[in-house]
């Protein structure tokens, strides 16, 4: 099996939707994922990821799959550095959240008090459970930490979603906290990240990232990838943005 995780193209949040830049991502990236024999497309409901996705399902005159699951990871928390008011959980200040060593540990990053305030760890389950479902349905049964190959296959899923719900996703398969796939990991605008089972036992399977967050799309049409998935690189630079 290979799934195929891409993020929305270059997004305009106030309309969800996307700029001109990230209609043509997402151009680009129809010509790529064309290419591919697949064998279902799954979206988020948003008009950023159905925007993106719908390049792609018109040129190859197929459907996508709505699943809210999919959606941007929308738990919200009080940020230690914010003051009267909640923001997106999978954004901290690195000073701050990995002064807690519990951050990183696959059981205990959801146990904090603030992230146990934000009911974090109960939308990282449901997003999971539902996704280990999907699995189950092509074949795949999650066990333990590996899964149960009950129908082995070679077929190809691909997925237009987040940034924020695809940390959430591989930390799943990799079996670690998502905390530092979310702060140590970026995915430009229009990235594409494909993993493949590997059923190095029969029917015994575990999931392997072969490419993370590739935009050679971009690159080979000479379009420069969106600055939307970062910060600034020098805190001396104000055309960057610092939050």
């Amino acid at each position: 099996m290979r799934l195929i995780i891409i993020r929305h193209g270059d997004p305009d949040y106030e309309a969800d939707s996307l700029t001109e830049k990230g209609w043509r991502e997402a151009e680009l990236l129809a010509e790529r994922i064309a290419k591919l024999e697949v064998k279902a497309f799954y979206v988020s409901p948003l008009g950023r990821a159905r925007d993106t996705a719908s390049l792609t399902l018109r040129r190859m005159e197929r459907r996508a799959v709505e699943c809210d699951w999919l959606r941007e990871f929308p738990s919200q928390i009080c940020r230690p550095d914010v003051q009267g008011g909640k923001t997106i959980a999978w954004d901290w200040l690195p000073e701050d959240w990995t002064a807690d060593e519990r951050y990183f540990d696959r059981n205990q990053w959801c146990e904090t008090e603030i992230m146990r305030e934000g009911r974090v760890g109960e939308m990282y389950r449901y997003v999971t459970e539902s996704f280990d479902a999907l699995l189950a349905e092509h074949g795949y049964v999650r066990e333990g930490e590996c899964y149960r190959a009950v129908k082995p296959n070679r077929d190809t899923f691909v997925f237009f979603c987040h940034f924020g719900v695809e940390c959430v996703l591989l930390s799943h398969l990799m079996g670690i906290s998502p905390m530092p796939l979310w702060h140590n990991t970026c995915a430009a605008p229009s990235a594409v990240t494909t993993v493949y089972t590997e059923e190095r036992r029969q029917g015994r399977a575990s999931f392997r990232i072969n490419a993370f967050a590739d935009i050679s799309h971009l690159y080979a049409a000479g379009e420069e990838p969106a600055f939307a998935a970062r910060f600034c690189e020098t805190y001396d630079d104000n055309t960057e943005r610092h939050d």
